[in-house]
């Protein structure tokens, strides 16, 4: 299993992927709800994120998109500015003016927790496909993802907002260093640091 960079041609597997990898997710889930509960809407939302991380050179996936992941480089922003408005936009129309505002409020406390002291890789989401679950695949990329930062000197920041996959980061060597809670449910969100490993 190797990892390569996607291209253009990959970005609506890689979108399917992070959709159906975060459809239960304890916080995603909620914060896209509908009251209705429909979720037509999910794919859309995260192709912003997506095509924000793939102008940046940082998605990567393996096996044609059984897992992916979505990095930010060091020093730059996960949205540009005229993605973030589209995007803001995007979620009024979606979700409603109040889940609309829910979100932005969610968005603050991500930004409130992201640390800034020093340049790091941003790892913004990691997705396995559902099909391929339980096989290791996710943790395989996360593991050349890091060894490939760690080339480069860098340091990982990463938020978790599922427990249960905290011990996975953990195993990779990030560890917790701070939380903060979703909106509308109080539901746990772990930010977690790796230090690099150095370069060579």
């Amino acid at each position: 299993m190797t990892a390569r960079q996607a291209t253009a041609r990959d970005l609506d597997r890689v979108t399917e992927t992070v959709t159906l990898a975060f459809l239960a997710d304890p916080v995603w889930s909620v914060a896209l709800a509908r009251p209705d509960g429909t979720t037509d809407h999910h794919a859309a939302y995260w192709r912003f994120f997506v095509d924000g991380a793939h102008a940046q050179g940082g998605v990567w996936l393996v096996d044609d998109g059984a897992a992916v992941s979505i990095w930010v480089p060091p020093g730059r922003s996960e949205l540009a500015e005229v993605a973030l408005r589209e995007l803001t936009a995007f979620n009024r129309n979606a979700l409603g003016d109040a889940g609309a505002d829910q979100m932005a409020e969610l968005y603050e406390r991500f930004e409130a927790n992201h640390p800034d002291a020093e340049p790091h890789a941003y790892l913004s989401l990691l997705a396995t496909h559902p099909d391929f679950r339980g096989r290791g695949i996710g943790q395989a990329l996360l593991a050349e993802d890091l060894a490939r930062w760690d080339r480069l000197g860098l340091p990982g920041y990463l938020e978790s907002t599922n427990p249960a996959n905290d011990h996975r980061y953990e195993r990779a060597g990030f560890r917790r260093v701070g939380g903060f809670d979703a909106v509308r449910d109080g539901a746990p969100i772990s930010t977690m640091w790796r230090p690099t490993l150095g370069a060579g």
